[in-house]
This record gives structure tokens, sequence and C-alpha cells, in this order.
């Protein structure tokens, strides 16, 4: 339609063909409107403008992500790409607050997607609830990708390269190889070097955090003396100037660091296992450090703001494409599609 509007000069001869070619124009433009959203602490003006019906119509306003810094890079590649090449008047906000501290903001309805590294917990669906929002009605989880929690220590630590999850473990419990919890790498295996052990990880914001206290340490007490950071980037780098350090986080944090990291091998039980993008998954080798990541969606507002609904069906088509350029592994194709029916079924 738009090459007709440029190719229609102002011959009289062609009056009556541009009379026609306007009439379809405005028929195709008349119904846009601008509607201003209230959504309780995300104020947003939202445009739709309809197109034809073999094209997508062109959208504005706000999509408001925040929540797990394990899942940040993941969405913020994606983000970068919808406002880019699909919907270039529609600004997505991407947070990484951590997964607790980003359903903080998504109970009060702050937020339009919360990201999570772990299940929302059950009082926070209790939260929820008592706003009126279910979850699985209302609010609206999806599974992203897979992730491989991975240890890692710095590049000149040429001994403790493979360790067994229960050496691992064991290390990380408060008391269980000294009342202080300054232990030793001796502690651990007698021939590594009687030198202390420095422990980094997340703090308590994150769901990295959780899943390595609930999941892996059986919500046993971690050593005092671990040092925890708000900042991914602030752990790659102490890891990177330590010797004697030794962290957990997300594979991806790891893999686009491996000019300043070692990735420790674990051993589950049939010898050591490499985290990679071939051995992360639920039913792979390092399945025992494996845990699915999330994004929560807000669903009224998926129903009132089309920009969101729009955005939350782009992130189901295109999430197994940029997961492993994240450093996730993606899930089956059956289920982004099962995800995308259901979004869909919201229009």
């Amino acid at each position: 339609m738009k090459k007709v509007f440029k190719t229609l000069g102002v011959p009289l001869m062609l009056v009556l063909v541009m009379v026609v070619v306007a009439a379809c124009g405005n028929s195709s433009n008349g119904n846009a409107g601008n509607n201003q959203t209230n959504t309780g602490g995300t104020n947003t003006e939202t445009t739709s403008t309809p197109t034809p019906e073999n094209q997508t119509p062109e959208l504005s306003g706000q999509v408001i992500v925040d929540g797990s810094g394990t899942v940040y890079p993941l969405m913020a590649r994606i983000s970068e790409e919808y406002m880019s090449e699909v919907q270039t008047k529609v600004s997505v906000q991407t947070g990484r607050a951590g997964s607790s501290a980003g359903f903080q903001k998504f109970i009060p309805g702050e937020l339009d997607f919360a990201n999570a590294s772990r299940k929302i917990k059950d009082e926070e669906a209790a939260e929820l609830e008592a706003k009126g929002l279910v979850v699985g009605e209302d609010v609206l989880e999806f599974r992203l990708a897979y992730d491989g929690l991975t240890m890692v220590i710095n590049p000149e630590n040429d001994w403790a390269t493979e360790m067994t999850k229960e050496e691992i473990v064991n290390m990380y419990l408060s008391g269980h190889y000294a009342a202080d919890d300054v232990v030793k790498w001796s502690d651990i295996r007698p021939e590594w070097p009687a030198e202390q052990i420095n422990f980094y990880g997340p703090n308590e914001n994150h769901g990295t955090y959780e899943f390595f206290y609930e999941v892996i340490l059986g919500k046993q007490e971690m050593v005092k003396t671990a040092n925890l950071q708000q900042e991914y980037s602030t752990l790659v780098d102490l890891v990177s100037k330590d010797k004697n350090a030794i962290a957990f986080f997300g594979f991806g944090y790891y893999i686009t660091n491996t000019d300043k990291l070692t990735a420790v091998h674990v051993d589950f039980g049939n010898g050591p296992v490499e985290p990679s993008l071939d051995t992360i998954g639920e039913d792979l080798d390092y399945a025992g450090f494996t845990r699915p990541v999330y994004t929560y969606l807000y669903g009224p507002y998926a129903k009132e703001k089309p920009q969101v609904l729009d955005y939350a069906i782009y992130v189901m088509e295109v999430a197994k494409d940029f997961a492993g350029e994240a450093g996730f592994a993606p899930l089956p194709d059956s289920i982004y599609a099962e995800y995308k029916a259901q979004l869909e079924a919201l229009k």
C-alpha cells in the first residue's frame, strides 16, 4: 500500500485511482487510538496502530522486566533484538535486581515480567493470591531454558580442577571442617595446599543463592566466611584476582569470562563432567547442577497492554535461538510452542 502512495503522482488522469487508494488507506488506519493505562507502579502510554491482516501492528509504550541476574543476559539480548528489529517504538526496560528482589516488585504490580532462577515460593504465591492473582491463571509461569550452576576457580589453581559433588557440598557447609569455618584446601584432600579457601557467591537477593542453599546444601547453613555479593561482575573480578578463591554462579557468567576463570569439572558419581551446553540438562551428564530458569508474566497487564503480550510471544519464538548465545541450554521445541499457543489465546 505504501508503494502505491509513492508511485502515484499528481497527474489528473489518475485522480480517480488516487481517490480509491486513499479510501483504502483510511480504512486501514481509521481505528488507531491511544490508551493511557495505569498499571499500579508502571504508568505507560500504549498505542496500537492497526495494519492489514498479514502485517504486525505497530506498537508503542513500555515493557518492564526485572529479577534474576542469571536470566538477565538472555532477556536483555531478546529485548535488544525486539526493540531494534520488531517494535522500534516499544521500550523494554530490563533489570537484574535478583529473583527475590524482582518478586518484591512484581507482587505489587510494578513489573510486567519477573525473571527468576528458581520457582516462585509458596509465600510469594500467597501474597499474589491475597491480591486476587492466582499463579497459573492470572500470573503465568514460563520456563525459559536450562542453566548449569558452575563452580569457578582462579586459573592459577591447578589442583581443584576436578571435585566430587560431595566435596563441594561439604566445603561450603558451616562447621563441617572447622568450627570457625576457616577451611583449607588440604582439608578437602591432603595433597592439596594448606592454604585457606576463600568462598564467594551471590547474596540472598539472588535465586542462585537460594538454589545453592536449598537444593545443593539441603538448607544446611553455609560457611560464615563466605563473601556474598550482589553483582556477578564483582564475583568474577574477585575470583580472577584470588588464587585461593572458589565461587558459584550461572554458567553464562563463566562462559563469557573463560579468560579469567576456570570451571571445576564435577563428579556426580560417574566421573568428572565439564559444564557445557552439551552436558547441561535435566537428563544429561551435568543434571546434578542443572536447573530451569523462569519468567513470570503479570496476566492482567498482558490483556491490557498489547505491547506486553506481543513481547511475551516474541520471547517464546526466539528463546531457543538466543539461549546458547547467553550461556543457556534450550528447552525442547514443543515447550516453546505450547507456551506460544497459551499466549496467543490471550488475544
